[in-house]
């Protein structure tokens, strides 16, 4: 058992009728992505071309940003506004979208490019999977 499945369980108000299997799981990949976006960034910088990979260090960390504010509020399960919950879901799966293309564009290249991009899929994937549980 996880420390969110762990958290998520003992809460008072518990995790309502949202999956908690489900929103486990994206917590876990939101932080997990934005653990493995920042170190792609400061790989990117440690590049001898990294004016080349200007723009992946950009949306690597859009993506640091949007997953770690997502995982903050999908761990926050009091009165936390369903609409709101939706938004940052929808943008996280945007921003995890947009990061896995440009990093997959120098996964050839660059290692730590491949790994970030198969993290942010795996994050685009778990924030649709909440979202279509969601209704």
């Amino acid at each position: 058992m996880t420390h969110v499945q762990s958290m998520l369980d003992v809460h008072p108000q518990g995790a309502g009728n949202v999956d908690k299997a489900k929103l486990t799981e994206c917590i876990q990949a939101c932080f997990e992505c934005a653990q493995t976006c920042t170190a792609c960034a400061d790989a990117c910088l440690s590049e001898e071309m990294v004016a080349e990979l200007t723009k992946c260090i950009r949306t690597n960390l859009d993506c640091v940003d949007i997953c770690v504010a997502t995982g903050k509020i999908l761990s926050r399960q009091t009165g936390t506004a369903p609409e709101i919950t939706r938004a940052v879901l929808a943008a996280c799966r945007t921003a995890c979208k947009a990061c896995a293309e440009e990093c997959g564009q120098h996964a050839a290249k660059h290692k730590h490019c491949e790994v970030c991009a198969e993290a942010c899929r795996r994050c685009e994937q778990a924030c649709a999977d909440l979202l279509a549980s969601l209704g």
